[in-house]
């Protein structure tokens, strides 16, 4: 039993092992630099780490190569589908190259004209690392890349997850155990607790009487997206949030929903704005149309700077032991540990916190947008709820409950954290 950490001191063991973690990178990257033949400069570069790569890298460790699969057409125009277990078997093949751009022929370096160039060249590429460099076919062009990224193995990890972790608590309320009785075990509460949040803090605030119909999609966005950003704070992982190819097909899916829920009074105030000059429609018609794409953009932007800075903060702390090492030396490296690992520890707290934060903000920023989009709106007189303030009417509109027509006030403790959010993020 002695063996086994307490709860209370599990998270102080964590950040030890991680601070240990770091303290030693530099010291084991220095030995490494010792055992070779030329002189490498070690850097950090934070912005190479926390970009996508065709490896699962365990530095100061190995990196472990994923397979690479093409689609090719060779010379004679003809499509080929090219399949590797690594990027350096593709190169050891023969049939690709290392160090050369796209649409580059690898042979124009060898011009027997040129042949102090050609040799500085081909040395250059011969010591190229192709996961860093690249690699191209040595004759004919790429058609199409298929080959799996770390960002892609860690969505197909956060798929898994969600499918290890919820079929058998859909199993569960199947049988009834959470629907006609209380659910059983620490799982089921916890998954529990975070979906009648969604529903009850997210859903029904923006989407009112229509929220059932839009809940899957929600809540397999917010689960996603959270797993996905917790993936990249553990060892070695990445952090599949921060490619914006991923953050763009997310708010793809959000902006494809929000068109097929779209309503005639949806598209009516898009193209034919009620209320407002002809003259002046002219202008409004282009911008409200705009605005079709511009909130997709932003929900992929916002995920995508958000995950991303985070990390970056987080490398550049630790850049600066290398920094301060290889300027001053290994004394003046060592001391900056001192001030950069627990600043490091507080960010990745941060972190953590962040991760929550941003599956929040993208799953209610999309329950708007599809409630917006859904909603029918009933057009009164002017004289109709004259007696009501605008946030009485705002809260009035994001609520779940029906009213009587008769300007019902909805009162203080009726609201929720989702109506504070909708009333946030309207405009005046």
């Amino acid at each position: 039993m002695f063996l086994v950490p307490r709860l209370r001191t599990l998270p102080a063991f964590l950040l030890s092992l991680f601070a240990v973690v770091l303290l030693a990178g530099p010291v084991s990257a220095q030995g490494h630099e010792d055992a070779q033949d030329v002189v490498h400069e070690e850097e950090l570069d934070a912005l190479h780490h926390s970009a996508d790569g065709f490896y699962l890298d365990f530095t100061p460790g190995p990196k472990v190569q994923l397979p690479r699969i093409f689609v090719v057409r060779g010379e004679d125009g003809g499509l080929g589908f090219k399949f590797f277990g690594s990027t350096t078997a593709a190169v050891e093949s023969g049939e690709f190259v290392a160090g050369a751009a796209h649409g580059e022929d690898p042979e124009a370096h060898g011009a027997p004209d040129d042949h102090g160039e050609a040799a500085s060249t081909e040395s250059a590429e011969a010591h190229a690392d192709p996961l860093e460099a690249g690699i191209v076919p040595a004759h004919g062009e790429i058609v199409a890349d298929l080959s799996f990224t770390r960002h892609t193995i860690f969505m197909m990890l956060a798929a898994l997850m969600l499918l290890i972790i919820f079929l058998p608590l859909g199993a569960k309320y199947r049988k009834g155990i959470g629907r006609t009785s209380a659910p059983k075990g620490r799982l089921q509460n916890a998954m529990e607790a975070l979906v009648i949040y969604v529903r009850e803090e997210i859903a029904k605030p923006t989407m009112g009487d229509k929220y059932a119909k839009y809940m899957p999609y929600l809540l397999s966005a917010f689960f996603f997206i959270l797993f996905g950003n917790l993936l990249g704070l553990f060892p070695f992982g990445a952090t599949m949030t921060s490619n914006i190819a991923v953050t763009a097909v997310l708010a793809g899916f959000t902006f494809v929903v929000t068109q097929f829920a779209g309503t005639k009074d949806y598209w009516g105030h898009i193209f034919n704005p009620p209320g407002v000059p002809f003259l002046v429609k002219f202008i409004m018609v282009p911008i409200e149309f705009l605005g079709i794409f511009t909130k997709p953009f932003a929900l992929a932007i916002r995920l995508f700077a958000n995950m991303t800075a985070g990390h970056l903060v987080i490398l550049s702390l630790i850049g600066l032991i290398f920094s301060f090492g290889q300027i001053f030396g290994d004394a003046v490296g060592w001391g900056t540990s001192l001030a950069a690992v627990p600043m490091t520890v507080f960010v990745y707290c941060l972190e953590l916190l962040i991760a929550f934060i941003q599956a929040y903000v993208f799953t209610i920023l999309s329950a708007l947008f599809i409630g917006m989009a859904a909603a029918e709106h009933e057009h009164h007189g002017h004289d109709d709820h004259h007696d009501q303030t605008a946030h009485e009417k705002a809260v009035q509109v994001s609520s779940g409950m029906s009213t009587d027509g008769n300007g019902q006030i909805y009162h203080e403790p009726e609201k929720t954290v989702g109506t504070e959010a909708v009333l946030a993020l309207a405009p005046a």
